[in-house]
């Protein structure tokens, strides 16, 4: 059973409740547009650091980017393009890799730089780079050739999670079926405390890396620790992962690598705040550069109370029907679904970065991005909605204030860029058009054809379009279609 499925059987019933339906279910495509609705832009009431928008290629997803279910050359190209273009694709600027634990690499699996157990955690490792090769594809199962590639696209950060540790430090002997790792709070094993290995076997990986050129800015070491499933998995509470990060935090630093850590990847929003909590009172948090969560268990909340940037890790509808459409009647795999559930995450969670499950893969289900069916690249709809802030927010750009007034469906997030430009990504629910007013930009300093406008709907991808004018010498206006969402950008 491919990893999909498994997600899909594993999450069922949660992601039945952490979905959100809009509303509609029918567009009036001749209605009169409604008129009233202003959104002010604050830049001086200052939020959230903006860290990139991304994607990950884990479980040899990459291997089909690079043709193993027969993709040309051609659309290999394409296909970057489309995930990491800052003027033809959506504009990712992170990669998420898988650390491999499994013993083999057939397709699906991740293999690990150590299978073969030392004697004892004392006893010195056994690990082979070489032997995590796909034939065909190289390196890390794959994924070395897509990091490479996708640095020389503009890729900015790679965060490498490990999903499990090796079976043979755990309390199961298995990378699957959940397990702990020996030695942290509750779990006795025969053969030992296995938490000094364990950190020792991240460090390796990162520095295998390194040697191939790449700086891998983030490691994780648990993956969805509250899932107990049959693919590579360990369980952990918040109180255990501290346990490790006492351990892995000093020996990292020691390293002499700049790395950071990242934890928990939960597979909801409640279940990693309860990790993170569980952290904070063993008095670890200080060891992390980074909180992750993922919004399948439960959807992204309130925000958590750190001072530590976060981001969402992973999300995909697994769920719906398959499809590419941007609207039709509001399902969980449809464009303007995502676009809303990027929205709420930076505007209502306080994220600072939105990663997909897959950016590119052969699936029938909506976890990927873009579909690939042999030779044939399938864009979703999907991809677009991440565009409207890859393409728009630069990585340390920072989220700055916007009050909507006179409409309930429509929706806005700005950010301010490093050279001073600004992004407002304004989302219409309504089947509708609505007429906006955009107020707060400071005109002296940028000309009417500074600012441009990108649509996205059932008819435009990204498209530059010219619905915009000002009134007032200080106020933006424009009309946004029925189920639309529209990116108003400014020069520096």
């Amino acid at each position: 059973m491919t990893y999909d499925l498994l997600m899909e059987n594993a999450l069922h019933s949660a992601w039945e409740s952490a979905t959100s339906r809009l509303f509609i279910s029918s567009v009036t495509a001749n209605s009169p547009p409604q008129h009233g609705t202003t959104i002010t832009v604050d830049t001086h009431k200052r939020y959230q650091q903006f860290d990139g928008m991304g994607f990950c290629e884990a479980f040899q997803r990459g291997t089909q980017i690079y043709g193993a279910d027969g993709l040309s050359r051609a659309n290999t190209e394409r296909v970057l393009d489309l995930l990491l273009s800052n003027t033809t694709g959506a504009g990712m600027t992170i990669l998420r890799n898988g650390i491999g634990s499994s013993l083999t690499n057939p397709y699906d699996l991740m293999k690990s730089i150590e299978t073969v157990s030392p004697a004892s955690p004392n006893a010195t490792p056994n690990y082979g780079w070489q032997g995590t090769t796909k034939p065909g594809f190289g390196l890390d199962n794959g994924q070395l050739q897509l990091n490479k590639d996708a640095i020389a696209r503009g890729v900015r950060t790679v965060y490498a999670d490990a999903w499990s540790a090796p079976g043979f430090m755990k309390n199961n002997r298995n990378d699957s079926n959940g397990g702990y790792l020996c030695g942290v709070s509750g779990i006795e094993c025969e053969t030992g405390d296995w938490r000094q290995t364990y950190a020792n076997y991240l460090i390796q990986y990162l520095k295998y890396y390194r040697e191939e050129g790449v700086a891998i800015d983030y490691v994780g070491f648990l993956n969805e620790p509250d899932l107990n499933v049959t693919y590579a998995s360990m369980l952990s509470s918040g109180q255990q992962a501290a346990d490790f990060l006492k351990v892995f935090a000093p020996t990292l630093e020691a390293s002499g690598l700049k790395t950071e850590i990242a934890c928990c990847d939960g597979s909801g929003w409640e279940e990693q705040r309860s990790r993170l909590e569980g952290i904070q009172q063993a008095g670890a948090e200080s060891t992390l550069g980074l909180v992750t969560a993922h919004g399948y268990s439960s959807p992204l909340s309130t925000p958590f109370s750190t001072s530590k940037r976060v981001w969402q890790t992973e999300w995909a509808d697994l769920e719906g029907p398959q499809t590419y459409a941007w609207y039709y009647n509001g399902s969980t795999g449809e464009g303007l679904t995502w676009a809303n559930h990027i929205q709420q995450a930076f505007a209502v969670s306080n994220v600072s970065a939105f990663l997909s499950w897959i950016g590119a893969g052969n699936t029938t289900s909506n976890s990927a991005l873009i579909l690939l069916d042999g030779d044939e690249v399938n864009v979703s709809k999907r991809l677009w909605a991440y565009a409207h802030w890859g393409r728009t927010v630069s990585p340390d750009a920072v989220r700055v204030d916007v009050r909507v007034e006179s409409s309930a469906n429509v929706t806005s997030t700005a950010f301010q860029n490093e050279d001073g430009s600004i992004a407002v990504q304004v989302i219409n629910n309504s089947d509708r058009a609505q007429q906006i007013t955009i107020a707060g930009w400071r005109t002296s300093r940028w000309s009417f054809g500074a600012v441009k406008s990108y649509l996205t709907n059932n008819d435009h991808d990204f498209d530059l379009v010219s619905q915009r004018k000002w009134s007032q010498g200080t106020n933006l206006e424009s009309e946004i279609p029925a189920l639309s969402m529209m990116t108003f950008t400014t020069g520096g």
